[in-house]
């Protein structure tokens, strides 16, 4: 193993001042809450994303002394009725739901909207009114103020029980129902009042770590977003356990070695990761996709805002099974399933590139020649209610795999990763939709079988993809298509039915780049250090580690990319992935 130089905390540095913990947080906002007195009161809104902590906020805007505060959850409906308007879209199922059409309009009672805009009309002096939906009951505030939150903060919220769902009472249910109501509902609704306020909100308040919140301007915000929209960027990465969880990145990615495993890193998820500012010295923390939403054209490109909307469609994550096991045999929806049956537009279309492989990996991948789709069906169901072994190898191909193999999944096609393999998936972004046909009889990390989806999974697998057709078409790919002085350019897929590219590239000099019009991601596949510049300084140079993934934004136009540092004079690779726009 190389020792790790893997940046764990990236960020853009901007401009601008910052505010640091609540007693410095309130001395500013008290010179901001100050009424002149050729006014009769001033109005100051504390909108928040899902997940703050209103009992925090409360406490501490408290000692603002404010003539009227108003925790905005006055205004909503009741809880059996908000349950009863979403019930409909939570099913019954323990991890789909379907997409939901709410805004925070239809969270909110009328008449307690009007009751309370008449209290703060009759109020004099300093007026707060903070928590969701803040925005939606006062739209015209003398002050704005967004406390943000990343979704993966959320996620931990929701395990250790601490938040509920917006308008409900739910943080005792299991984080899976929380994530389903969150995917389906609640991040929806918080996200569309977001992007109306991203333009105009005066300050923006992070408090992932609680007793500990860190305020900047809009103005630093947005300056920030659009400076990180101009150049070569990371997210945040997260890693998390899983039941087959290996080794590999506690040394690669510098993780804590008393845990037991880590199966996940997401290294590029903007809807789930963070997005770190720096300013003044300090990283301040918030959800990536607001870049998404706020620098949609520069970012993404105008032909795949065109088709995804404000949707950053490709994903990049690590799936580690260096001395764990098995992922779950499954499969992806189709495109049609998945809107039918969920209202997503988009499947997730997917590959496994291998950036490390044991001796003995493998990947599943597609079925035997002459599989009979009733038997195998019967069999998985079987094996699910008896709990006897599913024989995966009579259905199933098992591929020997290899560093730097290339295995291309279109939807409908049964895969998993064997043990002892380092992935690094390229997939689309609908990433809850995942159905597991068999999981190798084993339990999750809560001790509790994980949910299987065999009848879903019949639904979409394609079972003409047998043997042959894996071998001619999803397997290692490889098709040279540029070189130059010192470097090659490989075609390594995706599949036909898939709407992302991949090319690889070898190098021990400089590689010319263009964005094409679309963002462009990439991971640093072999090589210690690159750095990534542009031929007219456009943006600073950028330097990038083993095993990162970046993202280089649409607007970028032409950029290089070449070894540097400990790197020079070696053999270099990266493998680049963007949206398919022309044939």
């Amino acid at each position: 193993m190389r020792k790790s130089n893997y940046d764990k905390s990236p960020s853009t540095i901007v401009d601008g001042a910052l505010w640091k913990g609540w007693e410095s947080v309130l001395d500013k906002l008290k010179d901001v809450c100050n009424v002149p007195e050729e006014l009769a009161r001033k109005v100051v809104v504390i909108e928040c994303y899902h997940g703050v902590y209103p009992e925090e906020l409360a406490e501490h805007l408290a000692t603002l002394h404010p003539s009227l505060m108003i925790h905005s959850d006055q205004c909503f409906k009741g809880v059996e009725d908000i349950e009863k308007m979403t019930r409909p879209y939570l099913t019954d199922d323990r991890l789909f739901g379907r997409r939901a059409p709410f805004y925070y309009a239809d969270f909110l009672d009328a008449d307690k909207v009007k009751e309370c805009r008449e209290k703060i009309k009759a109020a004099t002096g300093l007026v707060i009114v903070y928590g969701h939906a803040a925005a939606e009951v006062v739209p015209e505030a003398d002050v704005l103020v967004y406390v943000d939150m990343a979704r993966w903060e959320i996620q931990q919220r929701f395990r250790q029980g601490k938040i509920d769902g917006l308008g409900v009472r739910n943080r005792e249910e299991a984080p899976s129902l929380h994530y389903k109501r969150g995917y389906f509902i609640d991040w929806n609704v918080c996200d569309a009042l977001k992007k109306q306020l991203l333009p105009k909100a005066d300050y923006w308040l992070d408090t992932h770590i609680p007793g500990m919140p860190k305020m900047i301007t809009g103005e630093t915000l947005r300056a920030g977003l659009e400076k990180t929209a101009r150049k070569p960027f990371r997210v945040v990465p997260f890693f998390d356990p899983a039941p087959w969880g290996g080794q590999w990145m506690k040394e690669v990615c510098d993780l804590d070695k008393e845990q037991a495993n880590f199966g996940w890193c997401f290294d590029c998820v903007p809807e789930e990761n963070s997005l770190y500012l720096k300013v003044e010295g300090e990283l301040f923390e918030m959800a990536s996709n607001n870049l998404v939403f706020y620098q949609t054209r520069n970012l993404l490109g105008g032909p795949v805002e065109s088709r995804f909307g404000q949707d950053f469609p490709i994903r990049f994550d690590f799936l580690d099974t260096m001395g764990g096991g098995n992922l779950s045999l499954q499969v992806h929806p189709t495109t049609q399933y998945i809107r039918d049956t969920f209202g997503i537009y988009y499947t997730q279309d997917e590959s496994y590139y291998l950036l490390d492989a044991g001796e003995d990996a493998t990947v599943y991948l597609g079925l035997k020649t002459g599989v009979n789709p009733d038997e195998m069906i019967d069999a998985l169901n079987e094996a699910q209610v008896s709990g006897k072994p599913f024989d995966t190898e009579k259905y199933v191909n098992k591929w020997p795999a290899k560093k730097h193999d290339h295995y291309l999944i279109p939807n409908g096609t049964i895969h998993c990763s064997g043990s002892n393999a380092m992935v690094l998936e390229i997939s689309a972004t609908p990433s809850l939709f995942t159905f597991k046909l068999w999981d190798w009889g084993r339990l999750g990390l809560d001790g509790k079988p994980r949910p299987i989806n065999i009848t879903h999974g019949s639904h979409v697998i394609q079972w003409e993809r047998q043997t042959e057709f894996v071998r001619d078409q999803l397997v290692n790919h490889f098709e040279p298509r540029a070189e130059g002085e010192g470097w090659v350019e490989e075609r390594t897929g995706l599949h036909e039915n898939e709407f992302i590219e991949t090319r690889r590239h070898w190098f021990t000099g400089t590689v010319p780049h263009n964005t094409g019009g679309g963002v462009n991601v990439f991971n640093v596949i072999e090589g210690d250090e690159l750095i990534v510049e542009s031929p007219v300084n456009a943006f600073e140079p950028f330097i990038v580690h083993y095993a990162e993934t970046f993202i280089v934004p649409a607007v970028v136009g032409d950029y290089t990319i070449r070894p540097y540092g400990i790197s020079e004079g070696k053999t270099c690779g990266t493998i680049k992935a963007y949206v398919r726009t022309k044939g």
